[in-house]
């Protein structure tokens, strides 16, 4: 199943110094391209801190988590799904070191939390702490930092043991898988305990323990026989001496045979009573035993209940005490939530006063301001009739510009008429009178003295009687002419445009040009005189004023003249909601505290239940052992039974023997013996009798030690401890056989497994490299890659070859770990830097279907290489 990463947040964590927050990661292909040192493989590492390295470390490790130069907690939260459960973790390194992890159990914290996701994602506890990646499982093969995808490297051993239960069925063997596994940990704890590592026999331990007890038996077993065999002489030797006394006594006097076989057919019965008498001490000694015992164990139970009485006894009376010190704590926050509920409620009230005040006030405001503004809308309607007037005015003004095509012919006409008068001034003649002009006339008309006249066509001067006639040139009559006919077409022109001449055009014009800067000006004032007035719903423009004065006549000022302070209402509210999230949180916190004192009150009530059960039963326990008619005198019963024990020790003690200095077989033997033995010679009755008195002084000093019995048993313990000794020395040998067999079989299945997996890693790399063979070593690991019949060691390849192909067989192993249903997901950090373009696309869509089983992150800083792919882009 896919493991699927979907936020991960970030803080004091190396170059992390502010909180970041990765979102929106999708279940197939991911892309986060980012230049140079903008912290992706920082993630990375942040996210093995995360799953990986236990939270309470403190090595150099753990140290290099925290920012350059600062004393901070590196945190790391990260959102992840496995199959359809949802999982997070938050972790916290150095200070106040934490870890918290939530899934479908439930939260754990601490060491259980750690636990857990050791046992959800299949890895080990690194017990080096320096952030092994072969302890990581899958993801420590699939989660490749940067630069290390160059490396063809082997899968750990807990990836080779998933990938060797997932060829399991395919090879036909256990060897190598999980069940290889168990069976070789449990031969090689049998082979520490036989063999030391060089393969010599261990010096200490249980073998050697069997080998020194069967020396120690055999030398026990040897010296009992010894003195058993010594015994059994004197035993024969005294029966000789005795049957060669009573052969001479009876050759000395016949008389005597009779009184000795009497002896010894007496003897004979005390030995048979003898054997009987030991059987009654024998079961004297049992019973009396059995009795010791019995009572043993009834004052054992008695100490036993007492001491759960006293324990009971000291755990109620501290759990009694820890409640009594709750109960002042429990009034204290049931007062406190009281008086907490009652501030709230004030707060509350004096919250609802305070929005009906601010909302009042409101109210007010706005009449206020309705009034204000419908005054405000009646002077700017006078304003506006005004500035309307003004405007009809400018325009009627602006109207009478005199076109710019029209101006110009004025403008030409006089220009015109301007060169027709220099025209005709120049072919005509100037005259002027100096002096008296009495009677002289021009034309009829009295001569003006010392005023210049041109004369243009003939002229008539009388000078007294006579008269002086002036012919200008004939030039000058066409230069008149033409002067008339344009003097005609100006009139004609300032006659259509109702102006006297070109300046009052001019002067038309001016004005005109300054009406149309004044209608303009009017227009904006109108316009700026005119907004839209939401408070009345007035749109703006001087047609909707009119309308609204028309319809709303000019009201009388309001009467609330109250100064109205929004601002001071609105801080009134402000506080009082201030007042009441304080009066909130207060309650809120004292119904907490109440909360937690009432949790802790709740076990300590179940725990004073328990104790006092306890006390009850143990006092039950007390009353029903001393009801007992054995309790009472017990001490001195107990006495009593360990000396009656004692004596019938001593009584079977003796018994014993009693019995073996009485030989059944030897006294018949001598009875049978003594008719053989009556004629010995008085010459030696002396020294046999010596000797007998001898070999009895023997035969009773060592006779009551019981030699038969202990060369018996020493002969069977020296049996069993070389029965023990030999069952050891086969099972030895058979452990080191076994060890040796199966280092042997596992050599075999290594390369018995390397097939299937050269199988799977080939469908992925002869996409990349037609009629290419992998080879693998016993570790999984690529160890050489043959094209064209020639083998190359992946040693030798070049960078970007090795790179493509530590990304194919991470591949062909994820597949792998995916079908034996591990959580498995790929991160490649600047992936694929060494390989060319044509091999870069056939990578990348390679990696595009492996997105479909399994979430792929690439880490990457080459927008052009992974630009083009269909993917999840996230950004830091």
């Amino acid at each position: 199943m896919s493991l699927q990463l979907r936020r991960i947040s970030l803080n004091n964590f190396r170059k992390f110094r502010e909180p970041l927050t990765i979102e929106g990661l999708g279940e197939g292909l991911n892309i986060i391209i980012e230049p140079n040192e903008s912290g992706k493989s920082t993630i990375l590492e942040a996210l093995r801190a995360a799953f990986f390295v236990r939270h309470a470390t403190k090595n150099q490790l753990a140290q290099s988590f925290a920012p350059y130069g600062e004393a901070v907690a590196p945190e790391i939260e990260v959102s992840f799904d496995i199959g359809t459960d949802s999982w997070k973790i938050a972790k916290r390194f150095l200070k106040s070191p934490q870890v918290e992890v939530t899934g479908p159990q439930g939260r754990a914290q601490g060491e259980d939390a750690e636990n857990r996701l050791q046992a959800l994602l299949g890895f080990v506890k690194d017990s080096s702490q320096r952030g092994d990646p072969t302890t990581y499982g899958a993801l420590g093969l699939l989660w490749v930092p940067q630069a290390q995808a160059l490396e063809v490297t082997a899968p750990g051993s807990i990836v080779r043991s998933s990938i060797q239960a997932t060829l399991e069925a395919e090879v036909g063997t256990i060897v190598g898988g999980a069940a290889y596994e168990r069976v070789r940990k449990r031969i090689d704890e049998q082979y520490d305990i036989y063999w030391t590592p060089t393969g010599k026999a261990q010096s200490k331990g249980r073998w050697q323990a069997a080998r020194d007890r069967d020396q120690q038996a055999r030398q026990t077993a040897a010296y009992a026989t010894t003195r058993l065999d010594a015994l059994e002489t004197s035993f024969g030797e005294l029966e000789i001496a005795r049957g060669r006394l009573k052969v001479i006594e009876r050759e000395l006097a016949d008389e005597t045979e009779q009184e000795q076989r009497a002896g010894l057919v007496q003897s004979l019965e005390i030995a048979r009573a003898a054997a009987q008498i030991l059987e009654t001490r024998k079961a004297e000694h049992e019973n009396f035993s059995a009795n010791l015992d019995r009572l043993d164990d009834l004052h054992a139970q008695h100490e036993a209940a007492r001491e759960a009485l006293t324990a009971a006894d000291e755990s109620l009376a501290a759990i009694t005490a820890d409640r009594d010190q709750l109960a002042d704590q429990l009034d204290a926050g049931r007062t406190k939530v009281a008086d907490a509920k009652a501030a709230l409620d004030k707060a509350r009230n004096e919250r609802a006063a305070a929005r009906q005040e601010l909302s009042e006030g409101e109210e007010r405001l706005a009449r206020r301001q309705r009034h204000a503004a419908i005054a405000d809308a009646h002077q700017r309607h006078t304003e506006l009739l005004n500035l309307e007037k003004r405007l009809a005015n400018a325009r009627n003004q602006a109207a009478q510009v005199i076109p710019a095509e029209a101006f110009a012919r004025l403008e030409a006409n006089d220009r015109a008429v301007a060169e027709a008068r220099a025209a005709v001034n120049a072919g005509a003649t100037t005259i002027e009178l100096t002096g008296d002009a009495t009677g002289i006339t021009i034309g009829g008309e009295p001569l003006t003295p010392n005023s210049p006249r041109t004369l243009t066509g003939e002229t008539q001067i009388a000078l007294g009687g006579g008269i002086l006639i002036i012919r200008p040139p004939a030039t000058t009559a066409s230069a008149e002419a033409r002067l008339a006919e344009l003097l005609e077409r100006q009139a004609l022109e300032l006659a259509e445009w109702d102006v006297a001449d070109l300046a009052a055009a001019r002067t038309r014009n001016d004005t005109a040009r300054d009406a149309q800067g004044t209608v303009q000006l009017l227009e904006t004032k109108i316009t700026g005189l005119t907004p839209a007035q939401p408070l009345l719903d007035l749109a703006a423009g001087p047609d909707a004023l009119k309308l609204f004065v028309a319809g709303v006549p000019a009201e009388s000022p309001a009467s609330d003249e109250d100064e109205i302070s929004i601002d001071q209402l609105t801080r009134s509210l402000e506080e009082a909601e201030t007042a009441a999230v304080r009066a909130e949180t207060l309650h809120d916190q004292a119904v907490q505290d109440l909360r937690e004192i009432e949790d802790r009150d709740r076990p300590l009530a179940a725990a004073q239940a328990g104790a006092e059960r306890d006390q009850t039963h143990a006092s039950d326990r007390i009353a029903q052992l001393e009801g007992k008619p054995d309790f009472a005198g017990l001490a001195d019963a107990i006495a009593k039974a360990r000396e009656d024990v004692a004596q019938a020790a001593v009584k079977l003690a003796e018994a014993t023997r009693d019995a073996t200095a009485h030989d059944v077989q030897a006294i018949s033997r001598k009875i049978e013996t003594i008719d053989s033995r009556a004629r010995a010679g008085q010459t030696r009755r002396s020294d046999l009798e010596k000797e007998i008195a001898r070999l009895e002084a023997i035969i009773e000093s060592e006779g009551g030690k019981g030699l038969a019995s202990l060369a018996a048993a020493a002969a069977e313990e020296a049996d069993a401890a070389t029965q023990a000794l030999a069952r050891l020395d086969e099972e030895a040998a058979t452990v080191k056989m076994l060890k040796d067999v199966l280092d042997e079989a596992r050599a075999e299945a290594s390369r018995t497994f390397v097939g299937p997996v050269a199988q799977r890693a080939r469908v992925h790399v002869e996409r990349l490299f037609p009629g290419a063979d992998l080879s693998f070593d016993e570790e999984l690991g690529l160890a050489s890659v043959t094209r064209s019949g020639l083998s190359e060691a992946c040693g030798t390849l070049s960078k970007g070859t090795q790179e493509q192909l530590a990304v194919l067989t991470r591949l062909a192993f994820a597949d792998m770990l995916l079908e034996q249903g591990m959580p498995v997901s790929l991160i490649l950090d600047d992936p694929l830097v060494y390989s060319d373009d044509g091999r870069l696309d056939l990578m990348t869509e390679i990696l595009e279907e492996a997105s479909q089983r399994m979430q792929v992150i690439l880490l990457t800083c080459r927008d052009r290489a992974f630009r083009h792919l269909d993917a999840t882009r996230v950004q830091i």
